[in-house]
């Protein structure tokens, strides 16, 4: 019985890492329990942005009637911090500090802002709902500030902690981390939704006030578990005010090296693509499909599911040592794919052609986020890896914000076009305005796909910096030192 058990065991240890999600992960220099612990300020961020985009969205409007243009305004001030995340990332790379610590003292200036933003959030959107006798400015002004201090701590804390990261897990295993970072974001966000979801099934302003309150709690509480005993102290970076180039100078030397400007063109251009479906894929099923409610949340959990796959299929084939650009274009593929199933579901009225068309959007924009990212951790060098992955971060962002505002207003647009006439006959429908937002996706992964070709390396040029021409078909390469 002791040698059956024995040979068991040996057997999960032979394959375990290979069943597991992530469980290859760990490192001597990264175990897996301190990955996981640092991987808890993804959940944190995960968490911000369901309350914001979600939970706050809809409550706001529904059960607080505050009017939705007020609304739109509150959720896009957190893009104004997006473009911010390079400058943040900067100096979190230079900063001096009498502990010897360069970014936990930034994590830790996110997570406050965050903290302070949640804090004061819920009794700011009281006052916009009304239920006072104070003057309704005071809520307009500390609801703008509230959702701006949210966004400014998350893009920072996240920034900083993608950073601290690079400089923690070796080079081998940075596509393996990558991937765990990103799945403990997604499962931040599906846990968040559905715990806000519990809480608030009987809503109450008081009830609001203890969920909203509750999250800056378990922020600032799984931030600091995160945060303990992570980034090593170095009398190197004692405080000093020499040797610290300005930003702007450091930022020309890093947008000049290799192909930079292009690989952010690139992850602005596949970011907004697969970012404009965010708020018109469950309004699609719903309206064109005749989805019931509990179907589209079942879409919802398949384009999460896909986006699960996505990034351990790039995981898998990264640590094998395919080119991070070459997985970025094939997310990129694999979306335009998706799209094109999504917009045929409407006429074939097939429903498992939506379904298979979501979940290949997650797939692909998996894939892409993965590709571009570990591209970026590998281009970084040690003294700009915050830099580069700020600059990384607020492309995506600011891409992703604008691609999500842009999309609404093209979509009530066609849709005002096709129902007046004035498109045609043929398009008398209401699936016209859908159909035009993804087929604009569509073109901006094709146009993703060019932006990334010349980046992508083929083996006879593994010895030179950059490429040149489309080689997104040529054999993957290994290339020791990160993908250049």
């Amino acid at each position: 019985m002791n040698r059956a058990s024995a040979a068991m065991i040996k057997g999960l240890m032979r394959f375990g890492p290979g069943l597991l999600p992530f469980a290859d992960a760990a490192t001597v220099e990264l175990p897996m329990g301190r990955l996981l612990r640092l991987s808890l300020f993804q959940v944190t961020v995960g968490m911000a942005a369901v309350l914001l985009i979600g939970t706050l969205n809809r409550v706001m409007i529904v059960e607080l009637n505050v009017p939705s243009w007020i609304v739109a305004i509150m959720l896009a001030l957190p893009l104004l911090f997006a473009p911010f995340r390079a400058l943040v990332g900067f100096r979190s790379d230079n900063h001096r500090s009498f502990l010897g610590w360069r970014r936990v003292p930034y994590i830790w200036l996110g997570t406050m802002l965050q903290f302070g933003g949640l804090a004061i959030m819920p009794f700011a959107l009281l006052i916009l709902s009304g239920d006072t006798t104070g003057p309704i400015f005071v809520g307009h002004v500390a609801a703008a500030l509230a959702f701006l201090m949210v966004g400014a701590g998350l893009h920072t804390v996240q920034t900083v902690g993608l950073a601290l990261a690079t400089d923690l897990a070796p080079e081998h295993a940075r596509p393996r981390v990558v991937a765990l970072l990103c799945a403990m974001l997604l499962l931040g966000m599906a846990v968040s939704a559905l715990l806000f979801g519990l809480a608030l099934s009987h809503f109450t302003q008081i009830r609001l006030i203890q969920v909203v309150q509750g999250s800056a709690v378990i922020t600032i509480a799984l931030n600091g578990v995160a945060l303990w005993k992570q980034e090593p102290r170095s009398t190197l970076i004692a405080p000093s005010g020499a040797g610290r180039a300005p930003f702007r100078s450091a930022w020309a030397s890093f947008a000049d090296e290799g192909r930079t400007r292009r690989r952010l063109v690139a992850t602005a251009l596949g970011t907004a693509a697969f970012s404009m479906q965010d708020i018109l894929l469950e309004p699609y099923g719903g309206k064109i499909l005749q989805l019931p409610v509990s179907a589209t949340t079942v879409m919802t959990a398949m384009l999460a599911i896909g986006g699960g796959a996505g990034l351990m299929l790039a995981a898998r084939w990264l640590t094998r040592g395919a080119d991070a650009h070459r997985v970025a274009a094939l997310g990129a593929v694999v979306g335009v794919f998706a799209f094109a199933a999504v917009i045929l579901a409407a006429p074939m009225d097939s429903i498992g052609l939506f379904g298979f068309g979501v979940t290949l959007i997650g797939a692909g924009a998996g894939m892409f986020a993965h590709g571009t990212l570990t591209a970026t951790m590998g281009l970084a060098k040690p003294q700009d890896r915050g830099l580069a992955l700020g600059a990384w971060g607020a492309a995506q962002a600011t891409a992703a914000g604008l691609a999500i505002a842009v999309s609404g207003a093209i979509n009530d647009l066609g849709t005002a076009l096709a129902t007046s006439g004035a498109l045609g006959e043929a398009l008398v429908t209401p699936a016209t305005g859908f159909a035009m937002v993804y087929a604009l996706e569509i073109v901006l992964l094709l146009a993703t796909v060019v932006a990334i070709g010349p980046l992508v390396r083929s083996p006879r040029m593994a010895g030179h910096d950059g490429g040149s021409g489309f080689n997104l078909v040529t054999a993957n390469t290994f290339i020791p030192g990160g993908v250049r």
